[in-house]
Parts: C-alpha cells; sequence; structure tokens
C-alpha cells in the first residue's frame, strides 16, 4: 500500500508544483520588472512599450496606440498565459525581431504572480 501511495503522489507532484499566482503580489512584479515600459488598468495607454490591459486571449499587434515591429504585427501569437511566460522568459525566441528586450530575473512564483495580475485588468 505504502508502494502505491508513493507512486500516486509522484504522479500528482506535478500538477500541485507551481502554486496560484496571487494578483497583489503580481502588482509588485509588474511595478518593478515591467511598469517602466508597460501600463495597465483604468486609462492605461501605450508607452515606451504597448499597455497591457486585455493582454490574454488579445492577439499580438493590435492595439492601436503602439507602433509594434513588423516581426510581431506578423507573428500571428494569441497572448496565453503560456505564450506570455515564455515571452517574457525570452522574447527574442518567442517573436524574433521583437522590439522588447527584458531581463527577467523572476521565478516560477512570481511568473504566476504576474500573468494573474494582468488576468485582472481585462
Amino acid at each position: 500500500m505504502k508502494s502505491i501511495t508513493c507512486v500516486l503522489l509522484a504522479l500528482l507532484a506535478p500538477l500541485y508544483a507551481h502554486a496560484a499566482g496571487d494578483a497583489v503580489a503580481g502588482q509588485a512584479t509588474f511595478e518593478k520588472n515591467c511598469g517602466g515600459c508597460h501600463k495597465v488598468g483604468r486609462g492605461a495607454q501605450a508607452a515606451f512599450g504597448p499597455q497591457l490591459n486585455g493582454v490574454i486571449g488579445r492577439t499580438a499587434g493590435t492595439t492601436s496606440d503602439y507602433s509594434y515591429s513588423a516581426e510581431m504585427k506578423n507573428s500571428g501569437i494569441v497572448w496565453t498565459p503560456e505564450k506570455i511566460a515564455a515571452f517574457v522568459e525570452a522574447p527574442g525566441d518567442v517573436v524574433p525581431g521583437t522590439k522588447m528586450r527584458l531581463w527577467w530575473f523572476g521565478n516560477d512564483q512570481k511568473m504566476a504572480d504576474l500573468l494573474e495580475y494582468l488576468k485582472s485588468n481585462p
């Protein structure tokens, strides 16, 4: 019985490996790592980067108040949480030729928090 329990725990562990995100902590992460270039919230407009209200589910390169690279406009990407996480970690790998330059010093929990914060800004 003990070995079955160990096998079940081993199989289920990946489901619990990533804690749920916290939007409040995500706001702090956003402000520290993203807020210099991007804005979210009521009245947000493009700055050095595009505004990110409603970014989850949006097609890349489609806000009207930002001048995107041709590569971003033509990428065909629809921003999912997974795609955003990959892009934040390595922008040029996801969209070669992107204007975005980022040095992500976060971890999985900070990414989960950041994504939760972005979800909270439709």
